[in-house]
């Protein structure tokens, strides 16, 4: 089976206009601020990329012959390290940021909506730079493949091998007959639920320019700010709950709030990793509240507010910081460290193993103490009264087993660079996990300039591994894979 090259040009094609398309925003606040610079800078990127695009799309003809599950990982892949590539055009451009390195890794960052930051000044770049930040995560969030689907119909093609590589999460769940019609409602609700998120923002204080940058970050759960301090620039409760509030929404399985319409609460009461999520989220918001408490670092509420803040933002892979969590006591480090290796709901914007995995895995691990007991007990592993299959159990344990390698791979290359072992570590697997947070050098006072350009390189691609799924991209890289009629 050879790799659809027509049909995956084309469809490249389509992605790059609608990337050029994305990069008039930031042109246009750059002709609001009056930033000559970012208004070239915008420009030589967004006329080149339109007219390749247009021209892969108009003068490519796309074979009739169906994407398949190879095609799928092609495009996803290239796509996404093409992203990378065009995003960081402008930073360099504007010289914002101008090393190749330190530009790749910031827009790798923001489109698989890691957070992580080479910059140590952010508060000096430009608006437009500042936008086209926030908006990387925004796009890289819902997953600009995702709004290409509903495109695709028109160039006569089926999305569905190119969403089922693309989707964060071991499944990908239709709730409209079309796939194209799923992209469509869900960019709706994603829309709807930026513009909701931006007025709130609006009416604690924050500007419209700041609403909008801070939306699209926390709903992309990325945690780009437009401020050197994150979220405690605005020392305030309000702004901080209504955050953490959007994050822990836009954590959640998507597929639940339409399935919510039609059917009303029970559409999360029945859903086994929407509990777990939530009980999660609530027990470990209390364990690590109570020692910010005891010991005198906050007072009860404001221990409650930021534990829910910083556990929020890192089991939802954003990133944001409402306190520097380094001065807190090692037990409350500990617990969000241990949310490094949890994140979201299938089907969200968020990163990181997933819930629904963590849930099977513990099935697994009740099933294999009940056999202990009852060695011919037949014992199938259920999510929402479905049995779970050996195939997907087998799918996910090597997930796991992938996701410590690389992880612990990515820890052994940056240690070159002759940091502490808290800070490799926390820094490997926040990129891997497109949680954006590290510890010590990579605290929340801390950024990810320190590393070396070859360590960037590296972890720009474990971001881009990670938000893939991991076999998506690295597939690309076995022989197999390149073999044709296989």
């Amino acid at each position: 089976m050879d790799i659809n090259y027509r049909n995956s040009f084309k469809i490249f094609g389509a992605i790059m206009l609608v990337m050029s398309l994305a990069m008039m925003l930031p042109l246009i606040v750059a002709v609001i601020y009056g930033e000559s610079d970012c208004i070239i800078a915008f420009a030589q990127v967004i006329v080149p990329s339109a007219i390749i695009g247009l021209m892969l799309m108009k003068l490519i003809k796309s074979k009739k012959k169906a994407l398949k599950m190879r095609d799928g990982a092609f495009i996803v892949s290239v796509t996404w390290i093409l992203f990378s590539l065009i995003g960081s055009i402008p930073f360099m451009l504007t010289e914002s940021i101008p090393n190749f390195a330190d530009a790749f890794f910031e827009t790798a960052s923001g489109f698989t909506t890691t957070g992580s930051t080479v910059v140590s000044d952010i508060e000096s770049l430009p608006k437009a730079v500042l936008f086209w930040r926030a908006l990387t995560h925004w796009l890289g969030g819902m997953g600009i493949l995702i709004f290409t689907i509903a495109l695709l119909p028109a160039l006569g093609m089926d999305g569905q091998q190119v969403a089922s590589a693309e989707m964060p999460g071991p499944t990908l769940s239709k709730i409209t007959p079309k796939l194209s019609d799923t992209a469509r409602y869900l960019y709706i609700l994603y829309i709807l639920m930026t513009l909701a998120e931006t007025v709130l923002l609006m009416f604690g204080g924050m500007s419209l320019f700041d609403a909008l940058c801070h939306s699209f970050s926390s709903l992309g759960t990325g945690g780009f700010s437009n401020y050197n301090n994150s979220i405690m620039h605005f020392q305030s409760g309000y702004i901080e709950v209504v955050l953490a509030l959007f994050m822990f929404l836009a954590g959640m399985n998507f597929n639940l709030f339409f399935i919510f319409f039609r059917n009303g609460i029970s559409a999360f009461i029945k859903d086994g990793e929407w509990k777990l999520y939530v009980g999660i989220v609530a027990c470990c918001t209390l364990i690590v509240a109570i020692p910010l408490y005891v010991t005198g670092i906050y007072g009860l509420g404001d221990a409650l507010r930021h534990s829910f803040f910083q556990n929020v933002t890192v089991i939802t892979t954003t990133g944001f910081a409402s306190a520097d969590y380094m001065l807190w006591p090692v037990f409350c480090q500990s617990i969000l460290f241990l949310l490094f290796f949890v994140g979201g709901s299938t089907s969200s914007t968020s990163g990181g193993i997933k819930v629904l995995r963590i849930l099977v895995f513990a099935k697994m691990v009740k099933r294999s103490l009940v056999l202990r007991l009852h060695p011919n007990a037949v014992v199938p592993i259920k999510v929402n009264d479905r049995q779970v299959s050996r195939d997907t159990v087998s799918h996910m344990s090597g997930f796991l087993f992938l996701y410590i390698g690389v992880g612990v791979l990515c820890t052994f290359i940056i240690s070159f660079d002759g940091f502490d072992a808290m800070t490799n570590i926390s820094a490997a697997f926040s990129c891997l996990g497109n949680i954006g947070l590290g510890f010590n050098e990579v605290g929340p006072s801390g950024n990810f300039g320190i590393f070396s350009d070859f360590s960037k390189i590296v972890m720009a691609f474990t971001m881009i591994a990670g938000r893939l799924e991991l076999f998506t991209l690295l597939v690309l890289f076995t022989k197999r894979f390149w073999r044709p009629f296989r």
